[in-house]
Parts: structure tokens; C-alpha cells; sequence
């Protein structure tokens, strides 16, 4: 099973509160499905974002879920669309690359970042989800702040951060995920890496 039809899967049987329909259905018309997670990082290739959005439910589900407190659905949506922000957010190019076994200058394939739609990352994502479903106050703030220290904000200098991880565990519990899947379990699936 690809990444694609598992992604459909889980989030089918898990997420069933009102506006998940359209809300997949928008999914499906957007390059969600085929866009990169990142430009050169991790999944940075064909299908990647998608890659790592079921990348870090799985994380979630087996590092951080605890039946007596969470709730799957809240864990699905968190994991699955915390970067619904990146669709329609990376387009390819191509820019020219000195080979340094050769020394002739050849084109090579790269994502650059195209946002018909600036409006921060986290933050991007709940109004995106919430165009279709309403969020609990729980998963609106984990995928607000799901970027950790990496945030915009945060490096800005905001406190909200950790009064978010302190007041709303699963936020502290898909930033983790995030990064253990971002980090470590997608380590070496960059296309865009690999071609130079």
C-alpha cells in the first residue's frame, strides 16, 4: 500500500466529524498528494509531504498514544494535517549545477517555495482544516505550534509556546513526532539531496 492510499485509509476511518468529506475532497484537488515535505530536507521528492504526513501519525500512534487520555481521531487529524500548508506551497524548477567531476555546468531539479498564500505555517494550517471541520482547542494548538522552537514566532521572541506545551499535551506530543519523524525516520528521502 502506497502513502497515498494508507493516508485515505486512516484518515477515513478515524476522522468522521462533520466536514471531513469536503475536507479530503479538497485535499484531492490540491497537489497535496504529490507535493514535497520540504525543498531540500526530508521528503523532499515526489509524494513527500504526504510521506511525511502519515510518517508522523504512525510516530504518534506508537510513541505517544495513551488509550486512558487520548483520543484517536484528535491524534489522525493532528498527525495527518499538521502541514496542510504545504499544499500549493512548493513548485519545481531547474538551476544549473557546476558537476565538479566533470566541470560542465548541468541542470538539475530543485523545489523552490511558491506561497500564493502567506500567512505563517502552523497557523496556515488550522484555517485551512477549519474552512472544513472544526478543530478542538487541543489540535488547533498542536498543529499552531507543531514547529516547536523552529516557529517564526518563537524565534521572534513569543512566550506562547511553551504555555501551549504546558497547558496542551498533545501539542508537546505531535511536535515531538514531528521531529523524530523528521529527523530520523526520514533521514535520507531527499530526491533533491541525492541528485546533486
Amino acid at each position: 500500500m502506497g502513502y497515498k492510499e494508507e493516508f485515505e485509509e486512516i484518515f477515513r476511518s478515524k476522522i468522521t466529524r462533520d466536514g471531513s468529506e469536503a475536507l479530503f475532497e479538497w485535499l484531492s484537488r490540491t497537489d497535496f498528494f504529490t507535493a514535497p515535505a520540504s525543498t531540500k530536507f526530508h521528503c523532499a521528492c515526489l509524494g513527500g509531504l504526504v510521506q511525511h504526513s502519515v510518517n508522523v501519525y504512525r510516530t504518534m500512534m506508537e510513541k505517544q498514544f495513551d488509550p486512558e487520555t487520548d483520543n484517536e481521531e484528535s491524534f489522525a487529524i493532528c498527525g495527518l494535517l499538521h502541514d496542510v500548508c504545504k499544499a500549493q506551497f512548493y513548485k519545481e524548477g531547474t538551476r544549473n549545477v557546476k558537476n565538479e567531476q566533470t566541470g560542465a555546468w548541468e541542470k538539475k531539479a530543485y523545489y523552490m517555495v511558491e506561497d500564493s498564500f502567506p500567512y505563517g505555517h502552523g497557523e496556515k494550517s488550522v484555517f485551512l482544516i477549519e474552512r472544513f471541520l472544526r478543530l478542538k482547542t487541543s489540535e488547533a494548538v498542536a498543529i499552531r505550534w507543531h514547529m516547536g522552537g523552529f516557529d517564526d514566532a518563537v524565534r521572534g521572541g513569543s512566550f506562547a509556546l511553551s504555555q501551549a506545551y504546558e497547558k496542551y499535551p498533545l501539542a508537546v506530543k505531535l511536535h515531538l513526532a514531528d521531529l523524530e519523524s523528521t529527523y530520523l525516520r526520514e533521514k535520507g528521502t531527499s530526491a533533491v539531496r541525492a541528485r546533486k
